[in-house]
């Protein structure tokens, strides 16, 4: 009987050890948190995936920060571009070997990931790592960055990411819970969200919603033609297709997409552009 009681208690200790190892495995000894953040913004979005998922976190500095006026940034932006350099980067504390998954942020420069992002995985070894991206921008361009970073990183696995307008921080909370939830990445159930409509000419209210959006946006996003929508919980979400210009100046057309919420205390914003 004795012999059998002792079995029983190593049995259970066994399987308790087991099971505190797989939650710590999978939110912290193999997760983190890696970001470069100017202005702070994308450390707000980097902060709540810590807390959320309790991974180690890391920000990527920049020996000669990219610290002066908005027009400076994209004057040193440029040269860097056109020279061919790169920002130098102070070394990491955290070992990237020992991480299977890592969340890599970024606010979005020129249509793509940050500069110093592009110095990091030409520097560090990405093979075999799954990554999950997230940026912040001022209006859109996650899928191009997503894009572009499978390109850089031909041997990782990188994911579909999340991704804010500057302008919406305050919702992020709300929306990275529903991201990570969605994509299996924590536990908890979302509802499948509804296709939108078919895309049909814009109308003459339609065309308002747009404008009340975008209107005061600091750089022309286009004139709307067509339009889908679909009825979510906050209010109704609109895809405008859009006739806008490219930096060339040729016809060009872009997706962006525009919440009315059912609250009027808050006004139509659009939420990202797709081109």
């Amino acid at each position: 009987m004795k012999k059998y009681f002792l079995a029983l208690v190593a049995a259970v200790m066994a399987l308790t050890g087991c099971s505190q190892s797989k939650g710590t495995d999978k939110k912290t000894a193999k997760s983190l948190v890696l970001y470069y953040s100017q202005t702070g913004t994308t450390k707000t979005v980097a902060e709540e995936l810590q807390k959320i998922l309790g991974a180690d976190i890391e920000q990527i500095e920049v020996e000669k920060p990219y610290n002066g006026t908005y027009e400076k940034t994209i004057e040193r932006c440029q040269k860097e571009m056109e020279s061919g350099e790169f920002p130098v980067l102070k070394p990491l504390k955290s070992d990237i070997s020992k991480y299977d998954t890592i969340y890599l942020g970024y606010p979005v420069w020129f249509g793509t990931f940050a500069r110093p992002v592009l110095a990091l995985v030409k520097q560090q070894k990405f093979e075999g790592k799954t990554i999950i991206p997230f940026c912040t921008f001022g209006s859109g361009g996650l899928d191009a960055t997503v894009a572009d970073l499978r390109k850089v990183l031909p041997k990782a696995k990188v994911l579909d990411g999340y991704g804010v307008r500057t302008a919406r921080i305050s919702r992020m909370p709300k929306e990275l819970d529903y991201f990570l939830k969605k994509n299996g990445l924590i536990e908890g159930k979302v509802a499948q969200l509804p296709d939108f409509t078919e895309q049909k000419p814009v109308t003459d209210g339609e065309r308002n919603i747009f404008e009340a959006a975008c209107g005061d946006y600091k750089f022309p996003l286009g004139t709307p033609v067509t339009v889908g929508r679909r009825t979510l919980d906050e209010g109704t979400e609109y895809k405008y297709t859009v006739a806008s210009k490219g930096r060339d100046g040729s016809d060009a057309t872009a997706t962006i997409y525009v919440m009315d919420y059912k609250d009027k205390s808050s006004k139509p914003e659009f939420t990202q552009v797709a081109k």
